[in-house]
């Protein structure tokens, strides 16, 4: 039912063969991660079909080992129109201290469609509920003048002739 599921969480065990060569979870597994839940969370709130749009202010702060309880949260933290951001965390818990650590997070967009190759289509509005919705959703704002910035940028770029 669109508008009720705001808030995804997936729990397992990292595994040998999500790990680089160091012994750790490789960066593109947890990207793998991250964009699995954010698109449940996504799908879970609009009801329809939805694709990754931008990954923003990715971080990559705490190792992830073999045999980790692996937890990843995706939560919605603003709407537009067609467009939801989630803010994702990946966290990494050792089962034999119970030390658990923040290893990921960052916010991504995603845009509902009507069809696998659709257009765009309306989600349902989401509301803060409290200080820290409010919180993430003017930093998911932040995010979106940061993007549009560099969009202009790259626009500027591409028109400036190339120096020789």
């Amino acid at each position: 039912m669109p508008g009720q599921q705001n808030e995804v969480t997936f729990r397992f065990l990292a595994q040998p063969t999500d790990v680089n060569f160091g012994g750790k979870v490789h960066g593109g597994m947890a990207m793998k991660w991250i964009d699995q839940a954010g698109y449940a969370c996504a799908v879970g709130w609009s009801g329809a079909y939805c694709v990754t749009v931008s990954v923003s202010g990715i971080q990559f702060v705490a190792p992830i080992l073999i045999g980790d309880l692996v937890t990843v949260r995706a939560r919605l933290i603003h709407t537009g129109r067609s467009s939801m951001h989630m803010a994702v965390d990946v966290l990494a818990r050792a089962l034999r201290s119970g030390e658990q650590r923040l290893a990921t997070s960052c916010v991504m967009v995603f845009v509902a469609l009507d069809s696998p190759d659709g257009h765009p289509t309306q989600v349902p509005v989401w509301e803060p509920r409290n200080e820290e919705d409010q919180r993430l959703q003017a930093y998911a704002k932040q995010l979106m003048e940061l993007s549009k910035a560099m969009e202009q940028q790259v626009t500027a770029l591409r028109s400036a002739p190339l120096a020789q």
